[in-house]
């Protein structure tokens, strides 16, 4: 709501408000303003100074850190924390570096229990503030708002207190260091590349065994259940994702021999062997008992896992025991391009275009690929401020996941991104490029947002492209780079959304880019 037409109705409905409970007091959030509307609300604040307001909350879609928004807002009105304690992704907090095996099959309102990051927001956020009402949205986020109600009540009390307090009142008391030590291995199980963290299978294992050790009334505690419905699914998707992975490879094995085999022998060999992850799935005993907890759960606290089985909301709302078999690899992707091949009239030309898959994360010599949807390292992304400084990403590079999956055959690759919010730059940079050499750019954007538009320059002004619409669904797009732009051997690529809009803060991400010489 424009901020004019807001404020004169809050001051009504504060005069009512004052009718019913004189105590009361009326506060407000500007969120997911762009910079003109804030600039609007913070002058009505320094030039009016309403009597009616009490003062006003920083929560989700603020996009500046809460010390800045404190610096803007007039002294006179308190500022109130409103931090999401709730979601994964698509959110105020996202978890850093979350592997977007993860993010398509638990999604945004996953069983959370993030106690070393809650206390970092927590030690980040509150200076400026005279309090906070954290936004929850049920019972998956029960760790954090403990994390956040004994550090409001003791910001010096140690992590690990809180977490032995919380097992041995909620649990019991034998489980004081051992589920407290397993809160802290479910947070590491989210940390970086799934594929890479051996400490999964740890995790499970040990609350495994507490699992074994469990009385019938442990067993029926939901806290308890919570954490091992969340111990076997995350082993069980690092399994399928680690087996699918594998398929792909030997799939795009047989895709090399193509010349060799002829196209359609070898289309069929790879798709017989993509397959084998629906045919002849893995880990089923482990897929079981989390069917077996999601139940356990509804009956001990209603827990929705599912829309199909408990009437969940939708499976972004939670119900994320429907997203358990979601591909984790490229398999509806390439079978969609194997029947796009087949339908080619010449040989030549399916075998060109297996190339084309084959090769495709190819940038060829003297070329660089980055696939931003992977949480590992990459040499070429700027990252911006440390997790520490800016844990809402709104200074520094941040990975994005849509709102709700595609039903699309997209690449894995293009179901999450990596970029910035509002009106930051996005920015890449590259070394020891050939100054004698001309360059072009191949960029996969989001969708996220999709009428925000995007605009990409090199180095400091020089334009690539303008600001354009990007396309829907997600395709490679391709510019030329002057000459003039990597003449000294360095590169810095810098995307802008179009400023000043506010909203989500998205629209300004890429999921894929190759830098090759022409």
């Amino acid at each position: 709501t424009p901020p004019r037409q807001l404020m004169d109705l809050l001051e009504k409905q504060a005069a009512s408000l004052k009718v019913h409970h004189p105590n009361a007091g009326m506060w407000v959030a500007p969120q997911g303003f762009g910079r003109e509307w804030l600039d609007e609300f913070i002058a009505i604040l320094n030039e009016e100074s309403p009597p009616w307001l009490e003062g006003v909350v920083c929560g989700p879609w603020i996009h500046m850190p809460i010390d800045e928004f404190r610096r803007q807002i007039p002294q006179r009105y308190p500022i109130r924390n409103y931090p999401d304690i709730t979601h994964s992704a698509c959110c105020q907090y996202p978890v850093p570096e979350w592997d977007v095996a993860y993010a398509i099959t638990e999604g945004r309102e996953a069983i959370n229990p993030r106690p070393v990051d809650q206390s970092i927001i927590f030690d980040r956020s509150q200076q400026e503030t005279i309090g906070f009402l954290t936004y929850c949205e049920g019972c998956h986020d029960d760790v954090n708002k403990c994390i956040w109600s004994a550090l409001g009540w003791d910001p010096d009390r140690k992590l690990i207190d809180i977490l032995r307090e919380y097992s041995r009142y909620f649990i019991g008391e034998r489980y004081t260091d051992n589920f407290a030590q397993g809160l802290l291995a479910l947070e590491r199980n989210w940390k970086g590349a799934l594929a890479l963290n051996t400490g999964v299978y740890v995790t499970l294992q040990q609350f495994k065994e507490m699992e074994a050790a469990a009385s019938p009334r442990d067993l029926k505690n939901w806290r308890f259940q919570q954490a091992l419905y969340r111990a076997y699914y995350d082993a069980y998707i690092r399994s399928r994702l680690l087996y699918e992975c594998g398929l792909e490879e030997q799939a795009m094995d047989q895709l090399r021999q193509a010349r060799t085999k002829g196209s359609p022998v070898a289309l069929a060999e790879a798709e017989r062997l993509l397959d084998l992850s629906v045919n002849q799935p893995i880990s089923s005993a482990w897929r079981t008992r989390i069917f077996q907890l999601a139940e356990a759960l509804f009956q001990s606290v209603h827990m929705q896992l599912s829309t199909r089985l408990y009437q969940g909301q939708e499976e972004v709302r939670g119900a994320n025991l429907d997203g358990i078999d979601f591909p984790l690899n490229n398999r509806p992707w390439l079978k969609e391009k194997f029947t796009e091949i087949r339908g080619l009239a010449e040989e030549p030309e399916r075998l060109a275009a297996i190339d084309r898959l084959v090769r495709w994360t190819d940038p060829g010599p003297g070329g660089f690929y980055d696939d931003l949807s992977d949480s590992s390292k990459h040499p070429h992304l700027r990252r911006g401020a440390p997790y520490k400084e800016d844990p809402a990403f709104v200074r520094s590079a941040q990975r994005h996941f849509p709102y709700r999956k595609s039903s699309q055959p997209l690449r894995i690759a293009w179901r999450c991104f990596t970029g910035s919010l509002n009106d930051e730059a996005f920015e890449m940079h590259y070394e020891d490029l050939d100054p004698t050499a001309c360059y072009k750019v191949k960029i996969v954007y989001s969708e996220l947002n999709p009428d925000v538009k995007v605009r990409l320059e090199a180095n400091d002004g020089m334009e690539i492209h303008p600001f354009i619409s990007r396309p829907v669904p997600p395709r490679p797009l391709e510019f030329t780079i002057s000459g003039e732009a990597t003449q000294a051997g360095r590169l810095t690529l810098r995307w802008w959304r179009a400023p000043g809009l506010g909203g989500s803060g998205t629209g300004c991400e890429v999921a894929e880019v190759w830098l090759m010489k022409s």
